[in-house]
């Protein structure tokens, strides 16, 4: 991953160069003249406020780091940047709003890992996640944690497995898209015990639903969860690292818990509309930059359990193919269940 502080360097370069036209200047050649016309030709960026969508429910883990972003790129760029949830079919339904878009830099999305796992794990949607979008960032990467309601009668893997096989298929989990729902499928298979899936539309929805018991586990992101664990509200099984968390150091990863090799990552990406210039999807990664590199807006994200290593967009579109090459193979395998 390209680490942030070596990205700082460049979006301060990138940001600085958008102000530059070197229109006018004597002496420029007819290639100067040449590139200068392309230059005046382009459409000012941002020209009226940014939006970013975020295809899942308000309150989530992806929502709070889209609002943290968006108040530091309203400084970078200086102009009003809004986020916008548009919940439904696991985050289709604010990704084909994002892939119709003009491609003009105002209109963007953050979204997890799960907008390539739907390919695999839906029956069919209205585009293909990587070719029909223009991958701007990966912005951080993170683990997932199982979350169990503080007032279950046990606090541990161990506990969850005996509970599971004393009763079999009475423990239910909520899940939100098809990342976590791949996770907590997967701790179940490997456990060897049966947990009843519950698909919820978003971590917050999960989330006040893990709080007031009417689900006992939760597979979401420390994002969403820390707050609620600070409160004594929530307990962490396991995280699904293959390190433990350094905001839940007394928390066991799975492998540590009794599973060995079990070990799956969530992310966040930002993404524009099919087309977006080359030169344009710079200048909006040197604002993502400048925006995390801000002090509050940096701090408050690591606090919440964001690592906020980024790839740019070259990197990001090879890391895309790989992950999506990854999900095929699991599919091959049998490894995910296409909804019906």
């Amino acid at each position: 991953m390209v680490g942030t502080r070596r990205g700082l360097v460049q979006a301060a370069g990138g940001l600085a160069a958008t102000g530059l036209s070197g229109l006018g200047l004597p002496g420029v050649g007819l290639s100067g003249m040449v590139l200068s016309g392309r230059a005046a030709a382009q459409p000012a960026w941002p020209g009226r406020p940014v939006t970013i969508v975020v295809p899942y429910a308000p309150g989530g883990g992806t929502d709070i780091f889209a609002r943290a972003l968006a108040e530091g790129m309203r400084e970078a760029i200086g102009q009003t940047v809004v986020v916008e949830n548009r919940a439904g079919a696991n985050g289709v339904v604010g990704a084909e709003v994002v892939q119709r878009a003009a491609p003009d830099g105002h209109m963007l999305m953050v979204a997890t890992g799960a907008h390539v796992i739907n390919r695999y794990s839906m029956p069919s949607i209205p585009f293909d996640p990587v070719k029909d979008f223009t991958p701007v960032s990966m912005l951080s990467g993170f683990p997932l944690v199982l979350a169990a309601n503080a007032r279950l009668p046990f606090g541990d893997i161990a506990g969850l497995i005996a509970a599971a096989k004393a009763q079999p298929g009475s423990i239910t989990f909520s899940s939100t898209e098809a990342a976590t729902s791949y996770a907590g499928n997967s701790f179940a298979r490997q456990a060897g015990i049966t947990l009843i899936e519950v698909p919820y539309r978003g971590s917050g929805p999960q989330l006040n639903d893990l709080l007031a018991g009417h689900v006992p586990l939760g597979v979401t992101s420390t994002v969403a969860v820390l707050q609620h664990v600070a409160s004594g509200a929530v307990k962490v099984l396991a995280v699904t690292s293959t390190q433990r968390s350094a905001l839940l150091p007394q928390v066991p990863t799975m492998a540590e818990a009794g599973l060995p090799g079990y070990e799956f990552n969530g992310w966040y990406g930002m993404y524009g509309p099919p087309g977006l210039p080359a030169p344009l999807v710079q200048r909006i990664f040197a604002a993502v930059q400048a925006s995390l590199a801000r002090p509050a807006i940096g701090q408050r994200l690591q606090e919440l359990g964001a690592d906020l290593a980024t790839l740019g967009p070259a990197d990001f579109a090879a890391f895309l193919a790989r992950d999506n090459r990854r999900w095929a193979e699991a599919q091959a395998a049998g490894l995910i269940t296409t909804a019906n």
